[in-house]
């Protein structure tokens, strides 16, 4: 059982204070009655409404973002802005860092969290978790790139995990490349050490979940349960 107010003020990323200018406000509910501050409740079982609109208890965040250029994947930019610097306000809960990092110039898909369990589930070349991308490139890839990635590209001494490489153009220079693991730059770097340039890099999926094509650069919304369940379900299931 949670106080009220500290439920409240989880939820809607609010002080103490804050929530409990609401319950004194008498806007807070739960099973028909208003509630006061010091009322405790069960969060994970019992409904809350605001102004008779329901709130969603989060033990955890996950967040969805298709993360623009010129932005890095960290929750501290030593003077450059990061992913969490550019969440909505409303967003920006405690401890929260990206689950993995894209490039500078790299866009797309970023899950933004503060559950590290799980982002160590993701994260982990153990887990196999697949993070889809689609490459821009300076020249077309030839079948020897292709069983190259298949096999696994050394990289400064260190095989890469099995990759898988697909053509989404006539001319071989857009591909769709997934990869199980994320080394430092490892998609250019394993171009390149067939002298092939990526021009424009996308991230668009992790594990079976898509990017949400709604979301503009820099827009990001919370991930659903449903959704979570997708990309649990990549290394709950190996």
């Amino acid at each position: 059982m949670e106080r009220i107010e500290k439920v409240v003020a989880h939820i809607l990323n609010i002080t103490r204070t804050e929530a409990k200018a609401l319950l004194r406000e008498k806007r807070i509910s739960s099973s028909g009655r208003i509630l006061s501050a010091g009322d405790k409740i069960e969060p994970t079982e019992d409904k809350i409404l605001l102004d008779g609109e329901e709130l969603s208890f989060r033990d955890k965040v996950y967040i969805m973002m298709n993360k623009p250029k010129g932005v890095i994947s960290a929750s501290e930019g030593r003077g450059e802005k990061t992913v969490v610097d550019i969440l909505p306000e409303n967003m920006r809960h405690k401890g929260l860092f990206p689950a993995g990092r894209l490039d500078k110039d790299t866009t797309g898909f970023v899950l933004i969290t503060d559950d590290g369990e799980f982002a160590h589930n993701i994260l982990s070349p153990k887990k196999h978790v697949e993070k889809t991308y689609v490459a821009l490139l300076d020249k077309p890839f030839t079948d020897e790139v292709k069983l190259g990635f298949e096999q696994g590209v050394e990289l400064s001494g260190k095989k890469c995990l099995s990759a898988e490489i697909k053509s989404l153009s006539d001319d071989n220079k857009t591909a769709q490349v997934v990869i199980r693991q994320g080394m430092y730059h490892q998609i250019k770097r394993m171009f390149m050490s067939y002298g092939i340039r990526v021009l424009e890099l996308h991230r668009e999926k992790i594990g079976s979940l898509e990017l949400d094509l709604s979301l503009n650069p820099g827009e990001c919304r919370y991930i659903s349960e449903n959704e979570l369940k997708q990309i649990c379900e990549t290394y709950t299931n190996l």
